[in-house]
């Protein structure tokens, strides 16, 4: 696993010696060592990489990576440039892109555009076994999780949270900032995504947020290759 070493290490390092994280550790490492998983190892902690904390403005988040070849690595709702099918979720994330801001729909679903300007694209659990959704679950995943959310949490300025679906919305009670925006919809799934994710605005609303407060909004146009 590619470490951590931008400035979320001094917010989180403290979870690396908790018993947790070691029983953790040794159980990614084993199930890498033995079957598929994804991302990538070295793509664990891309959100992490591409989005320093001091750089946070909104955070989306998701629950365990895609389960196919070639589409996790390391940003929820995202996929690889290698990638030519975009994933049902995030189809639809694009479907209210271009309703809300009237963005076009591209024609790839690598969302590092994104990572740059500031918005965190974190799964709550960050690894998962080839074709078993849900397969690192209760594995100590979410409590270091909960940990990077806590440290969000403490920054002392604006950020915006879409919470989309119930996994996602069970993370509010721990968001306590006054100076943070807190969105909730429907997960974009095109099971629950006619139950309020689309028509939710989230995108303009977290763009007016950070604007109305001197931050330079989010260009959500991910753009054609």
């Amino acid at each position: 696993m590619a470490m951590i070493n931008n400035d979320w290490l001094p917010a989180i390092k403290g979870e690396f010696s908790k018993p947790y994280y070691k029983e953790l550790f040794a159980f990614v490492k084993d199930e890498y060592s033995k079957t598929v998983i994804y991302p990538p190892a070295d793509d664990i902690f891309n959100a992490f990489h591409f989005t320093p904390l001091s750089k946070v403005k909104v955070v989306i988040l998701g629950q365990d990576p895609y389960v196919y070849e070639n589409q996790a690595h390391g940003l929820s709702f995202s996929v690889p440039l290698s990638q030519k099918k975009i994933p049902p979720s995030l189809l639809d994330i694009y479907k209210e892109l271009n309703d809300d801001l009237g963005c076009y729909i591209p024609n790839n679903g690598y969302l590092k555009k994104w990572a740059d300007q500031g918005v965190l694209l974190l799964n709550t659990v960050l690894t998962v076994r080839a074709h078993q959704i849900n397969s690192h679950k209760g594995h100590g995943w979410e409590q270091f999780t909960d940990a990077v959310i806590q440290a969000v949490n403490a920054q002392d300025r604006p950020i915006v949270y879409m919470l989309w679906g119930k996994p996602a919305q069970s993370k509010a009670p721990m968001l306590t900032n006054h100076k943070h925006l807190i969105l909730k919809a429907a997960h974009p799934s095109p099971m629950s995504a006619h139950y309020g994710f689309f028509g939710c605005k989230h995108f303009s609303q977290a763009n007016a947020f950070l604007e109305e407060n001197g931050v330079e909004p989010i260009d959500w146009q991910i753009e054609n290759i």
